[in-house]
């Protein structure tokens, strides 16, 4: 686990993300959410972040960065 020290600070910050489709409607395939991890990875290495996980169904999409 990456945690980041500071002159008074210790802390380890995670964030859930779920972005869900309008309305909900199931219109995220397998291929689609494989292409989203691509891009979500990409902008969290832009922010100098990680992306730990990322998996999805027809409706959302779940990240842990």
């Amino acid at each position: 686990m990456d945690v980041r020290r500071g002159r008074h600070v210790v802390h380890a910050l995670h964030a859930h993300l779920v972005f869900v489709t309008k309305c909900r409607r199931d219109v995220l395939p397998e291929l689609a959410i494989h292409d989203l991890r691509g891009i979500f990875a990409k902008v969290c290495r832009d922010f100098e972040a990680e992306l730990v996980a990322c998996s999805g169904e027809d409706d959302h999409v779940h990240l842990l960065v």
